[in-house]
C-alpha cells in the first residue's frame, strides 16, 4: 500500500485500483486489568504498573473505508455514534477532514455488534449517517444481537447475513474470527497488489498482545477461542506478509506484523 494523504484523524492509501482509508472515530480509556493472562489464569499487569494502581489503557477506535472507481464505498465498522464516551463518535468529522462524502458509502460491513462498531449508523444529532446505504453486511450469528438494539430498528431491513468465505465484491471476502463476540467477522481485501486483513477486535491492547498474543481481554466472550484465533491469524499475516488493520490498534491501525522472539511486533504503515 502507498500512503497518499495523512491528517490528524484520516489516512488514505492506494493499492491496485482501490483506495483504503483509515478513519478515526476517537478513543476510549479502559482499565488495564481487563487484560487476562489467559483462560482461567487471572488478570495480567502491564510491565511498569503497580498491582494496586488503577491504570488505564487507551483503545483507538478505527473504521476503514474501501473505495473503487464506479462503485459505492464499503465501510468496515462505523464507530460509536453519540451513545458512548464523548471521546468517541467522531467518524463524521474524520470524513470531513478527509474530504469524503458520507453519501458515497453504499455498504457497511460490521465485524460484530458491540456499540463502538455499529452505533455510528446514526449521527450525534440523530440523522442516518449514510443516506445511500443499500445494505449492512453482518454475520448470521450476529443478526439477533443487532435486532436487540431498538434504536437501530430502522436499519433492520438492510441486514444481509454473510458466512465465512462469502464474497462482498470480487476482491473482498468475509473471514470468520470467532471468540470475541457472537459472529465476530473479519474481511480480507485482495487488491491485486496487497492482501489486507481487517480484523475487528482481534487485538485490544497492541502494547501487550502483539508481544504476548496469548493474553486475552475480559470482554472476549470465549477467551480460549479468541486466543486461538489471534495466534492463528497473527502467524498467518506474519508468514504471508499481509497487512493487518484493526479497530483498536493505535491509529491509523494498519501495519505489517513481524515475528520477534516468542511473539510479534507491528510495523505501522505511517
Amino acid at each position: 500500500m502507498i500512503v497518499t494523504s495523512k491528517s490528524a484523524n484520516a489516512l488514505g492509501c492506494t493499492s491496485g485500483s482501490w483506495r483504503i482509508w483509515s478513519l478515526s472515530d476517537g478513543h476510549v480509556d479502559m482499565p488495564a486489568d481487563l487484560l487476562r493472562q489467559g483462560p482461567g489464569l487471572g488478570k495480567y499487569t502491564l510491565p511498569g504498573l503497580l498491582q494496586a494502581e488503577p491504570s488505564l489503557v487507551r483503545l483507538s477506535v478505527n473504521c476503514f473505508l474501501l473505495e473503487q472507481p464506479g462503485n459505492h464505498g464499503v465501510l468496515i465498522d462505523c464507530g460509536a455514534g453519540g451513545r458512548w464516551e464523548p471521546t468517541l463518535g467522531h467518524l463524521e468529522s474524520a470524513m470531513v477532514e478527509a474530504g469524503i462524502d458520507p453519501s458515497s458509502i453504499g455498504v457497511v460491513a460490521l465485524t460484530h455488534t458491540h456499540l463502538d462498531h455499529l452505533n455510528g449508523l446514526i449521527t450525534r444529532d440523530g440523522r442516518e449517517a449514510f443516506v445511500n446505504l443499500s445494505k449492512i453486511v453482518i454475520a448470521h450469528d450476529a443478526v439477533c444481537h443487532f435486532a436487540d438494539e431498538p434504536h437501530l430498528e430502522r436499519f433492520r431491513h438492510l441486514l444481509v447475513p454473510i458466512e465465512d468465505g462469502e464474497r462482498l465484491t470480487d476482491h473482498l471476502s468475509a473471514i470468520a474470527m470467532p471468540g470475541h463476540a457472537p459472529g465476530h467477522m473479519g474481511y480480507v481485501l485482495d487488491s491485486g497488489e496487497d492482501r489486507i486483513l481487517f480484523c475487528g477486535d482481534l487485538i485490544h491492547v497492541p502494547a501487550a498482545q502483539f508481544a504476548r498474543p496469548e493474553l486475552t481481554w475480559a470482554y472476549d466472550d470465549n477467551q480460549s477461542t479468541a486466543r486461538a484465533t489471534r495466534l492463528r491469524l497473527l502467524r498467518e499475516v506474519s508468514n504471508t506478509q499481509a497487512w493487518l488493520a484493526g479497530a483498536h490498534m493505535a491509529k491509523p491501525g494498519m501495519g505489517k506484523v513481524v515475528e520477534e522472539g516468542s511473539g510479534y511486533v507491528l510495523r505501522p504503515i505511517a
